[in-house]
Formats: C-alpha cells, structure tokens, sequence
C-alpha cells in the first residue's frame, strides 16, 4: 500500500503540519514526527475531514453575519436600521400588524423577530433581555362586557327585544319597524355591562368577519314561536357557526296566538343546533318582547356564558376597536360607530382606521350624552375622521398625528397601486364594447353592490359565466349597500364600471361619477343584469333605459274619496310631481311599491297636469292604497339614452 510522508500531506492539504499531525492523533494514528509515513486511504480521510470542517466554519461564518445580537430593547427606529430599511417602511408594515409603536418604548419581542426573520436574520437577545422585555409590556388583562349580535329573520322581533331590554322606544322610532342602520348599546344590569349589537341582517355580521373584525362574542338567534325558523334564521345559524361564536335563542312572540316553542326547537335541531333540555348543548329561552316577559332569564343567560367564555381586556395603554357603521352628519362631518375592544379611547387621540385617519374631536354614547373615554367592550360614535371608513375597519389609536396621516396615505397608495396592477389602465365601458378590435381580449371591470350578500353572491355568479374569446368580466370589488363615492373612485382607478342591484345611487356620488367619468348601472331584476350585459359582449347593446327621479313628495294625510278610493294628501318637497311620472313608495328609505301610474293629481279641486315644489296636493295612485302618513312618493320618468 503506497505511503506518504506526513509533511507532505501537509502541503496537499494547504495546512501546517502540526495541525494535520493533531487531526491524525484524533483518528488514532501513531505519529512521532513530520517525517513519519500514513497510509494513502488515511490520506483520503483526512481530505473529507478538512472539507467537512471547511464547509462548517462557512456555515458558522455566514450564520455570525446573519445574525443579530440585541444587547438592548429595539425601538422602531433601530429596528429600521437593523433591517436597513426607511422607518416608514417598517412603521407601515408594523400597521399591517396592528401594531402602532411608540417611539421611546421597545417593541414586542414576538414582532421585532417576526420582520427580523422575514429579512432572513438570526435573533440572539443578550442575557434575559428578551424576558426583561416581555416583562415591561405586561399589562393587566381584566373581565370585560360581553358583545352580542341579535340575528334573526326579519319581523321576528329583534329590535322589540332590545327595546325591551333597554326599555326605551327605539322600535317605534323606526319606519316600519324595520332596522335601519347597525346601533350599538350598552345595559347596565345590577353593575354588569352588557353590548348589544342590532343589525338591518346577518350580511353586515358577514361583512364584518370577512375584514377580520371578529367583534360578537355571543350571537342571539331570535325566532317567532308562532312563525319558526325562516331562510334568514338558517343563514343567520350559518354564519355564527362559520364565526365560532356561541349560540343563544330566544324563541319571541310565545304570547300570540298560535305559537309553538316545541315546533320551533325541533327545527332548530334539524339545522343543529339541539336544545339543553333535549341534550344538546344550546341555551333556548321562552320569551316575548312586547309583553316583557323571559327577557331577565335571556340576560342571565348571556352573562352565564359570558362568565363561561372569562372575557378579557386590556384598559391601558393605546386603544384598538372596530368601526360596526359610519355616516355623514351635516354638523359633525364623517362619525363612526366604534366598538373599543383594546385600552381605551379618549377625546384627544390621533387613530388610523384602514385608509383614513382623524383625531378624537368628540365621543358620545348609545344615549347620545357627551363622554371623555370609552373603556373595551363600550359603543361610542366617534367624530373627527378625515374621511368615511367602511363597516368592519380596525381603528388603532397612534402617538402623533404624523403617524397617523403617513400610515394612512401609504396604505391610500398602496391601495390605488395594488388596483391599477390587478386591472390595467385601460378604459373600458359597455358602448365600446360594441366595435372589439379583431383578435384582441378586453377586459371589462365591474364594481358590483347589492342590497344583501344573497343577491350579490348570485349576481357575481350570474356575471362572472358571461365572458367569452373577446371579452373577459373582471369583478375589481363587490360589496354591500348603496353605491358609495369609495365605490366610483375604484371604478375609476380600475377603469370600470359600476353595477348596483337594489340599491341607491345618492345624488352626491352620481356627481362624482360624472366628474371621474365613471359608467354607473341601476338593476332591479338580476335577469336584466345578465341580459345587458350579454348584449354588450356580443356587440348589440340597445338603448339603455335610464330613470330620473324629478320629485318627491310627503304623505302628510289620508282621505276616502267616494268613487276614488283612498288620497293622499301630500306636501311636494322638492322638483315637481307630473301627472304622466311613475311613482315609487318610499317608507324608512325602503322601496315598498314601485312603477306605480297616478290615477289623479289635484290642486284642491282641480285636476292639474303638474305640482311644483312647496305646494301641497292630493294624489291617487293606480292599484295601490296602502301608503300611511310619513310615506314619500319619489315621481321619475324614465328615458332611453344611446
């Protein structure tokens, strides 16, 4: 077997000898000195040893360069350093996170390892630094009220319940007793707080969660014992289920006639959700909201599962809520409905919420009276937002008012840049549709709103099988409600169109439209819809009809005419009422009947062709009587426009 010196082994290997003498002794040669001889096959052992400790001191190496050793608590600045990226990146980034720093107190440690591993970086924290840290960002976690989300089918007594509850008159204060707006409320119950949150339907639940803004910790499922479980129960039991949140029923109405709890309970089960006295394990409360009767036994019930799910909040420091509705008020400018779930939220604060921001100007409380602060788990309406937020934001109390307007101007752009990539910048509508280029795909973006997530989910589906080898249907945005100026502006960045099923298109946002240029389409039927733009995709779009409202007028009295039948005595509040117009009934800003023809218009005693605004006039409608005193009836026309 060949032999070779150990000096020379020394050389091939680029070492010093006495360093290749020790690795030889490790592998239990008996080496004298440098002139001693090894074996060729030792040769080759030590060979794979000095690589292998060759690629390890590499790895060691790049592992020192790529790690950082925190000697003291990050602070967002050092943090940016750290990362070498701008401070507002990370500020923004730390955003995304729900995190708005301050800027003397460090960072939370799960956090700053977070973005320091995304950059690929080893964290090492010195000594019980990391403890240290943790320890001075405790804060104490104590018991909080309860939110509850009243669901049910419509008319089944939702907000008779919370009337009842808070023994106050807001079910006669609505139009028809139908809800029409989210209200938030608070009861007081022998020194335990209650939140309740009443919505117009399950599809602002759903909005809601869809953002992320996990808000109900108890959803009330109300039901009429004398009508059972209807398809916005079943919907209502879906999406509390898809939520994870605990599911109390209280079974309304026991006092009418007809009304069969035990019916109820059995449907209930089919859609599982099994009564406790039947072995399951949800709470059903007998109850009647008009009598007052089983409404202190439903409390009780929602506190013991509060007591059940040990709810608990932080009441220091920066507050954290989530915005459940906002609207413009003439005097206070945009407010919001915020539900605080984090510290508390005072006069004063600066706040981000999505991609708008603002500064406390003033808080009220569900009564309507002044407060200074809002503790977790309090409904406050918040004024001072720069501009409207949507239902289901995250408001983040920041230190200053440069943080807030440069964490909202950053996601404001990143918002508008993540549009114009996802749809061009191309300019597409209906008409041009007509004439498409041989052999080229367009892509028309449309903005849909619906009036309930039903009706949208359909629409979508509806529109989004037309597409065909010339034109591709691209839905940018979909969403529930009246088209809102938020909506035109999307169109217009992603240069779309607006679709609206069933609902409103405000007179100020069709001004936005005009002036961004924006296509905005009102449907009532979701076979028009697909019509319309079936037609557009094949080049044959006709005359559009198109409705212009010229006036409204107010019931003001009724009167039984003989031979006529009922008249309505109205006030013309704005643009005129024509006798050849179609009329629509409005109630609480709901359509209740609509393309109704006018039978007779009258000025006193005489039949006249036209009423202006500020005179009064009675009307009767063809076909329709079943308008009351506080009724509106919109006059419109409707015109074909090429």
């Amino acid at each position: 077997m060949t032999k070779v010196r150990v000096y020379k082994v020394a050389e091939r290997l680029g070492m010093p000898t006495h360093e290749v003498m020790n690795m030889l002794r490790e592998l239990g040669a008996d080496i004298k000195n440098h002139m001693s001889s090894i074996d060729e096959d030792l040769v080759e052992l030590l060979e794979e040893e000095v690589e292998f400790r060759r690629k390890r001191e590499e790895e060691l190496r790049k592992k020192r360069e790529k790690t950082v050793v925190l000697e003291n608590p990050p602070t967002l600045r050092e943090l940016a350093r750290l990362l070498g990226e701008e401070e507002v990146e990370v500020l923004l980034r730390l955003a995304d996170l729900n995190v708005i720093p301050h800027s003397k107190k460090p960072l939370p440690p799960l956090v700053v390892e977070r973005l320091l591993r995304e950059k690929g970086f080893e964290v090492e924290w010195k000594g019980n630094l990391r403890e240290e840290v943790l320890k001075s960002l405790e804060v104490e976690m104590l018991p909080r009220p309860p939110v509850v989300t009243i669901l049910g089918h419509v008319d089944h007594g939702k907000t008779t319940l919370l009337d009842a509850i808070r023994r106050s008159r807001v079910a006669e204060s609505e139009y028809g007793g139908i809800t029409q707006k989210i209200g938030a409320y608070q009861v007081d119950l022998g020194g335990r707080k209650i939140t309740f949150i009443d919505t117009p339907g399950h599809e602002a639940f759903t909005t809601m969660r869809a953002r992320g803004a996990q808000v109900t910790d108890i959803a009330v499922l109300v039901v009429a014992a004398d009508d059972g479980v209807m398809p916005q129960t079943v919907e209502a039991i879906q999406h509390a289920k898809a939520a994870d949140v605990p599911i109390l029923v209280a079974i309304n109405k026991i006092d009418k006639p007809g009304a069969n709890p035990e019916r109820v309970k059995q449907q209930l089960a089919e859609h599982g959700l099994i009564p406790e006295e039947w072995g399951g394990e949800t709470i059903c409360v007998a109850i009647s909201a008009l009598q007052r009767k089983g409404i202190q036994d439903l409390l009780d019930m929602i506190l013991l599962q509060a007591d059940l799910l040990e709810l608990r909040a932080r009441y220091t420091g920066p507050a954290v809520g989530v915005i459940i509705e906002s609207r413009l008020d003439r005097g206070k400018g945009p407010v919001a409905t915020v539900i605080v779930q984090e510290g508390t939220l005072r006069v004063g604060d600066f706040f981000v919420a999505g991609t708008t921001w603002g500064r406390v100007r003033s808080l009220f409380d569900d009564l309507g009276k002044s407060i200074k602060e809002a503790p977790p788990a309090t409904p406050v309406e918040v004024v001072g937002f720069a501009e409207l937020p949507p239902a289901g934001t995250k408001l983040v109390v920041v230190e200053e008012e440069k943080t807030a307007t440069v964490v909202a101007e950053r996601r404001k752009e990143r918002e508008r840049e993540r549009v114009l990539r996802e749809a061009g910048n191309r300019v597409v509508s209906l008409e041009e549709l007509l004439a498409p280029e041989e052999g080229k795909v367009k892509e028309l973006h449309l903005v849909l709103k619906a009036d309930y997530q039903g009706s949208l989910e359909a629409l979508e589906r509806a529109i989004s099988q037309l597409g065909d080898e010339r034109v591709k249907v691209n839905v940018v945005f979909r969403g529930v409600g009246n088209i809102s100026e938020a909506d035109v502006m999307l169109a217009s960045a992603s240069s779309g169109v607006v679709i609206g099923f069933n609902v409103k298109l405000p007179n100020e946002v069709a001004k936005v439209a005009k002036q961004e240029g924006v296509e905005v389409r009102l449907y009532r039927i979701i076979y028009d819809v697909v019509e319309d733009m079936k037609r557009a995709i094949q080049g044959l779009v006709e005359p559009r009809k198109v409705e212009e409202v010229i006036g409204r007028a107010e019931v003001r009295a009724l009167f039984k005419v003989p031979r006529v039948g009922i008249v309505a005595g109205c006030y013309v509040l704005e643009g005129k009422i024509d006798r050849n117009a179609f009329v629509r009934v409005l109630r609480g800003g709901e359509v209740l009947q609509e393309k109704l023809r006018i039978a007779s218009l009258k000025r006193f005693k005489d039949d006249v062709r036209e009423v202006a605004q500020g005179y009064e006039c009675g009307i009767a409608l063809e076909g329709f009587e079943g308008f009351a005193e506080g009724d509106v009836f919109e006059a419109y026309v409707v015109k074909e426009e090429r």
